[in-house]
């Protein structure tokens, strides 16, 4: 029977051969496997664990082994850091067992030699033996943000130059703990006095977050229930920011343009109270069904799902409204998929920032006069954002900032340097992740702050 410190090395392998996300590899992994409960947590913890610390551990190997870490076999560098992570990171793994297991590992998949060297190399690593301020006193300071955070250091000095040292930390910090899950109350068939009436869910810990009808807790099996009956839907409030922005009201024909997995699709709808029509994009059937399949339980029938191409696609009717929430970096959730970090790079957020601008500028001509445009993205890199607006305005003078109403709490109201945006970082707001939105109007309606 495979072991968990084996089945969390196979899924950290896994990730170097596929674009697939950790959740949806670790989930399948564990669903294969009759590993009791606890050891199914310590997979989960070692899996995220590793990948949010991989820059630290390996800066923290390669003072102990003698050889180029870089050029070692990818199994072997899985292995050490699973140990090291053990040994530095969980007070209720002992020191022997995690090396005694990993060399195990070892002897494994790479022979009795290697053995030999995981053993050597890990028996020197003890919390006593890595100093790893000492070690880092002399570099820059980007350097060594990126190393105590684990973060690549070209992020740091982008977020440095963006938001400043202080900022940058808080949002380097947050990334590596372990995030609350959010919750939207459904209001078609609750509220949170009617559910917290319920004595177990009320006894749960959990707490506002300043939006209404979201809470956050760190406790998920208890709220499943309500899950599974539509009353409640696994949705960060960050999320909630630009549905709120886009402000719908009833009767509107919205077009949500890149909709899946379908959690603002849902959004609207609960705001619009079920009535009207939504349009829910996206180009994978698969995961429209997964859209469909999550309104029904929420009770909600004014979502029809397309698939469809963004850039091309043209709805028989010209929308009240349109919500471009764009392919991004993803820099907002790197505390969610911390894998995310390893896989960014300068290219790929040229390369989406050349696709965002694509989508706006069809989004734009979908619109009549007056209709209003909704841009999200769940990343902070100002290219993504402010700059992409700044740019689009450039080129669109037909659109223009619309104000944020009065739906979007006062605290969130701060914008990003233009009027009617919401910009969110990690770490700012308990349990928020980062991500921003804008509100735009097409130039020549009557002025309406609602997206009708």
């Amino acid at each position: 029977m495979i072991t968990a410190r084996e089945l969390a090395l196979n899924v950290l392998q896994n990730l170097e051969t596929t674009n697939q996300r950790c959740d949806q590899i670790l989930h399948r992994a564990l669903q294969q496997t009759d590993l009791e409960r606890i050891d199914r947590a310590l997979v989960t913890g070692l899996v995220n664990g590793v990948l949010r610390y991989r820059l630290q551990l390996d800066f923290i190997i390669c003072k102990f082994y003698h050889h180029k870490f870089d050029k070692a076999a990818t199994v072997l560098k899985n292995i050490l850091r699973l140990g090291v992570y053990q040994i530095l990171f969980l007070d209720k793994v002992p020191d022997w067992a995690a090396v005694n297991e990993c060399v195990k590992l070892a002897r494994k998949y790479k022979g009795e030699r290697m053995s030999k060297l995981v053993n050597g190399v890990l028996r020197k690593i003890t919390p006593e033996s890595v100093t790893i301020e000492l070690w880092l006193q002399e570099k820059k300071p980007s350097e060594q943000l990126s190393v105590k955070y684990s973060h690549p250091e070209w992020l740091v000095e982008r977020w440095i130059a963006a938001f400043g040292m202080e900022k940058t930390e808080t949002i380097l910090s947050c990334n590596n703990h372990s995030p609350l899950f959010g919750f939207r109350v459904n209001r078609l068939k609750s509220s949170p006095e009617q559910l917290f009436s319920n004595p177990a869910l009320a006894a749960t810990r959990h707490d506002e977050c300043g939006i209404e009808n979201f809470f956050l807790s760190g406790e998920f099996s208890s709220f499943e229930p309500a899950i599974n009956d539509g009353l409640l839907t696994v949705q960060n409030p960050t999320q909630a920011l630009a549905c709120l922005l886009l402000n719908p009201a009833p009767e509107s024909n919205i077009v949500d343009l890149c909709a899946a997995p379908g959690g603002k699709s849902t959004c609207i709808a609960e705001l619009m109270q079920n009535r009207g029509s939504i349009t829910a994009l996206d180009l994978y059937e698969k995961k429209l069904l997964k859209t469909s399949a999550h309104a029904d339980a929420l009770g909600i029938s004014i979502i029809t799902t397309v698939v469809g191409d963004a850039t091309k696609f043209v709805p028989e009717t010209r929308p009240d409204a349109i919500l471009l929430d764009a392919p991004c970096t993803g820099t907002g959730v790197l505390g969610r998929r911390a894998e995310l970090r390893w896989k960014l790079s300068p290219d790929m957020l040229k390369e989406l920032a050349q696709l965002q601008s694509k989508l706006l500028d069809h989004a734009a001509e979908l619109l009549d006069e007056g209709g209003i445009l909704l841009y999200a993205t769940c990343s902070i890199e100002p290219e993504e954002n402010s700059m992409q607006i700044e740019a689009f305005l450039q080129r669109r003078p037909d659109f223009t900032t619309d104000p944020v109403g009065e739906r979007v709490p006062e605290k969130f109201r701060q914008g990003d340097g233009i009027e009617g945006a919401i910009l969110t970082l990690p770490g700012e707001q308990q349990g928020f992740d980062g991500g921003f939105c804008q509100r735009l109007r097409k130039r020549g309606g009557v002025p309406n702050e609602d997206a009708s």
